[in-house]
C-alpha cells in the first residue's frame, strides 16, 4: 500500500472534467479487475492522448520514488488531454482507515487535480468486497499543471510513443 495524503475539504463533490472522469474510472476499474484476479496493483498512469490511452507501470522501492516516476512520465506528456495515476492504497474514515484504489488525476494548465477511490475490505477467505460506488476522497496534486491544452501543441512536439505506439486501450 502506498501512503499518499490527499487533502479533503471539499463540502461538495466539485464538476470533474468528462475527459478526466473517464481517465479515472477506467484506472479505477482496471485496478479492481487486478485485484479480483489476486494480482498486485502495481501503480500505474492512464494518459489520455488524442483517442488512445496508454498506460505505464511505475515499480519503485518505495512511494515517493513510485510517485517521482508517474509525475516524470505526466509532466512531459506534451499533447495529452488527462492523467490518471492509479494505485492500492488506503483513506481515513470517520469509521478508520479503510483500504481503497485510488486514481487521482489531472487536465492540463489547472493547478489541482482530483482523487477518487473504490473503499474495499478483504474477508477471512481473500474475498473482496468493493464498494458499490466510487468515493471523492479530495483535491490532489495535478502533475500537468504545467503543460499547455492538448490541442496547444503541433504534432512534431508530442513525443513520437504516442503519435506511433499502439495504445493499452
Amino acid at each position: 500500500m502506498v501512503d499518499r495524503v490527499v487533502e479533503h475539504e471539499v463540502e461538495e463533490v466539485p464538476e470533474i472534467p468528462e475527459i478526466l472522469e473517464k481517465a479515472l474510472l477506467y484506472s479505477l476499474e482496471e485496478a479492481k479487475k487486478k485485484l479480483n484476479d489476486k494480482k498486485d496493483v502495481v501503480p500505474f498512469t492512464s494518459l489520455v492522448v488524442r483517442e488512445n490511452l496508454f498506460i505505464e507501470t511505475h515499480p519503485a522501492n518505495s512511494s515517493e520514488e513510485c510517485f517521482n516516476l508517474a509525475r516524470h512520465t505526466v509532466e512531459g506528456a506534451r499533447g495529452a488531454n488527462a492523467y490518471a495515476l492509479c494505485y492500492d492504497g488506503y483513506v481515513d474514515t470517520d469509521e478508520g482507515r479503510k483500504d481503497a484504489i485510488i486514481a487521482e488525476g489531472g487536465v492540463p494548465g489547472v493547478d489541482e487535480g482530483y482523487a477518487v477511490g473504490y473503499l474495499y475490505t478483504i474477508d477471512e477467505e481473500g474475498t473482496i468486497t468493493f464498494d458499490d460506488e466510487p468515493a471523492f476522497i479530495g483535491e490532489a496534486p495535478n502533475f500537468m499543471a504545467g503543460l499547455k491544452d492538448a490541442s496547444q501543441y503541433e504534432e512534431d512536439e508530442i513525443e513520437d510513443r504516442y503519435l506511433e505506439a499502439e495504445p493499452e486501450n
